[in-house]
């Protein structure tokens, strides 16, 4: 299963990321020179209907 990559930056909101370091998730903005990473947590439990 593949990920798709994110298509903004999470600070600045830009769109020119490219891939940063040898570890999968790893990005770098161009646009504001910042480095970040991006990781699956988990699942979420169902909502309770009350």
């Amino acid at each position: 299963m593949s990920h798709a990559p994110p298509f903004h930056c999470p600070y600045c909101s830009d769109e020119d990321l490219r891939p940063h370091g040898e570890k999968h998730g790893e990005w770098e903005c161009r646009a504001c020179r910042r480095a970040f990473k991006l990781s699956y947590i988990g699942m979420l439990a169902p909502a309770s209907n009350a």
